[in-house]
Formats: structure tokens, sequence, C-alpha cells
């Protein structure tokens, strides 16, 4: 499979990046969250929603954090960087965790794991396995009623 302006990044793990393509990416937590601190997560996160990027859904469960996206262009016509994103509100909503508990250190690991998905039926096997983690994990027995559960609204 070919991908438009196909590039590699590496940290700790290896980052793929191309142009008009879906991502999934996960991130753990290096303890479990509270839901105080899930409910920032998931505002946080949904917060660059129809701005920097095309969020279909959003998973936030105390030991992990998974969503599949679309990145928009910036005004200069590139991408933005999907880490960016991420990274950002990882940031933000650790700096307002360690004010609230007196930690010395965020929540979450410095790196997320992101990849590229490849057809359709990768990205509904992650989107159902994603959808279903809450009830997996038994969290809930609902899914659509776990508050750490954001899913994209289609017409």
């Amino acid at each position: 499979m070919a991908f438009k302006n196909f590039s590699i990044w590496r940290g700790r793990l290896p980052h793929w990046r191309a142009d008009d393509v879906t991502y999934y990416v996960t991130f753990k937590h290096s303890r479990a969250l509270a839901e105080w601190e899930r409910e920032l997560l998931v505002r946080a996160l949904t917060r660059p929603e129809g701005s920097k990027w095309d969020l279909l859904v959003l998973c936030v469960l105390p030991e992990r954090t998974e969503l599949i996206f679309t990145v928009r262009d910036s005004p200069s016509g590139q991408p933005y960087e999907l880490s960016g994103i991420v990274e950002k509100a990882k940031s933000k909503v650790g700096k307002a965790i360690l004010k609230k508990t007196e930690e010395r250190f965020p929540p979450f690991y410095g790196e997320s794991y992101d990849r590229i998905i490849r057809d359709e039926v990768e990205l509904e096997e992650r989107l159902h396995t994603i959808y279903r983690s809450p009830e997996d994990e038994e969290l809930c027995e609902d899914a659509s009623q776990y508050a750490g559960l954001w899913v994209r609204e289609f017409e």
C-alpha cells in the first residue's frame, strides 16, 4: 500500500506519517486515573475536534487511552502533527492533575503509540474494540453510558 507524502520518524517508537490517512493512537497511564482525571482528559482531547482533526472515537480508560481520527490541514496547507495535538492535551491535563494532587510526575508516559489504519476492515475492527472496551473491562454494562467514551455522531 502506498501512502501520500509518507515519512517515518523515531522516538522510542517508530512513528509513521502520511497525508489523508486515518490514525489509531493509544497511550498508557503510569497509574490508574480517577474519574475526574479521565473527564479532564476527554475534554482536552475533544477540544481540538473540528479545527485540527476529525475525531471518530475516543475512550479514556483508567489504565490507557485509545482514539481514532484523521488530521486536518493547517493554514499553511500542511497537516497538523498528530503528536502535537495528543501530547499538548496530555501535558495540559498532566499539569492540572499535578496541581490538584501535588504528585511529582504526571500520570502519562511521554510517548504514544500510533498506527496508520490500513483499510476499512481494520477501521471497523478497531472502532468496535474501542467502543466495547469499557464493557470488556467491566467498567459499565452499557458502553454508551460510559463517561470516558466519546463517539462521533454520523448523519
